[in-house]
């Protein structure tokens, strides 16, 4: 684990938490550390919701498929981000979504149980985590709504621009690279990646964007 300790540090799972807490922590939540190949599912769509992920290295994707099988990216997942947390508090029986590493990756697992029940060794520094694990829900639910503000727009220029206007906005710069390539992008945004492709090149000559690969620059306002 000590090799994983820095990624971990910045975990918001584990604030306000001593390093020695958080070695003993670990034991207590009896994590574990798995590997996974890039593309291959860490929780699959269907299965019960008991256990949160933290990606230690590498990145992963939330993904949901639908009955036609339709992909949507609903968020990435880098170093330090933990995932699965919500649904498994509420303790749903199938998840309605699948967690998938987009790179090789080491993921940590835990119960869920373990985080949300003090442990038989009575950790004064539980409550700390269980506090924590609450304000992380509450801002994923924040991000899930600036999610909603863009993908509810009604043409895909629309939710383009609503997400960079966005993403420029959290970078605090007009010239900012965002986290996916161009199918990644058109998933995240639930369009046809043809038609975004074809939305960027037309903002592009109408000289209100910049494009070079996943780097965008805003040039003026529309």
């Amino acid at each position: 684990m000590n090799k994983f300790f820095d990624v971990l540090r910045s975990c918001h799972l584990f604030d306000d938490i001593s390093d020695e807490n958080l070695l003993a922590m670990l034991g207590c939540l009896q994590a574990r550390v798995l590997h996974y190949d890039k593309n291959q599912t860490i929780f699959m769509e269907g299965e019960p919701a008991v256990r949160i992920g933290i990606v230690l290295t590498g990145s992963a994707q939330i993904v949901r498929v639908d009955y036609y099988g339709n992909r949507s990216i609903l968020a990435k997942l880098e170093p330090s981000s933990l995932f699965g947390e919500s649904f498994a508090c509420a303790q749903v029986k199938a998840l309605p979504v699948s967690v998938v590493a987009s790179a090789d990756s080491e993921i940590m697992l835990v119960d869920c149980m373990r985080v949300m029940r003090s442990c038989g060794n009575a950790c004064g520094f539980h409550n700390q985590m269980i506090f924590n694990l609450m304000k992380v829900v509450a801002t994923k639910n924040l991000i899930f709504n600036q999610k909603l503000e863009v993908t509810s727009r009604r043409t895909t220029r629309d939710k383009l621009m609503a997400y960079l206007l966005l993403q420029a906005k959290l970078q605090n710069s007009s010239s900012f690279v965002i986290p996916f390539n161009r199918q990644e992008l058109a998933d995240f945004l639930e369009v046809d990646r043809s038609g975004l492709s074809t939305e960027i090149g037309k903002l592009q000559r109408d000289g209100i964007i910049q494009c070079r690969r996943n780097r965008f620059t805003l040039l003026s306002p529309l």
